[in-house]
């Protein structure tokens, strides 16, 4: 069964956006917003982004199992992320990078709703 063209489309987007995550982990830049460049940050933030790109790719298989995972893996980003920012890797030193953070946050975890929102169509 494949899932309606709004989920692919989510999906789509968590794939673009865990792939960005996962670049900017090493590039340490991103629109203006800037990261830790320390070593520990690079590999905690790039699996964060391959957790959300997996969960974009779950998502597009269809399947009720697969639909769990990626929340599963959603719930992951949005704790992994809060876990950056409580121990001083992810830099909160202005409005901008407190702003990127939570859209950031908050959009994984909209993701996660949504995808929650459509369980019945998925087979």
């Amino acid at each position: 069964m494949s899932p309606p063209l709004g989920t692919k489309v989510v999906a789509g987007l968590m794939i673009l956006l865990g792939l960005a995550e996962v670049v900017t982990a090493f590039r340490h830049r991103f629109f203006g917003i800037i990261t830790a460049q320390s070593l520990v940050f690079s590999y905690a933030a790039s699996a964060i982004g391959t957790v959300y790109a997996a969960a974009g790719l779950l998502t597009l298989t269809g399947k009720r199992l697969a639909l769990w995972a990626a929340i599963f893996c959603l719930g992951l980003d949005v704790a992994g992320r809060i876990a950056l920012a409580a121990a001083g890797l992810y830099p909160l030193n202005d409005v901008q990078q407190i702003v990127a953070m939570a859209a950031g946050t908050l959009l994984a975890a909209g993701f996660a709703i949504y995808l929650w929102s459509k369980r019945a169509r998925f087979g």
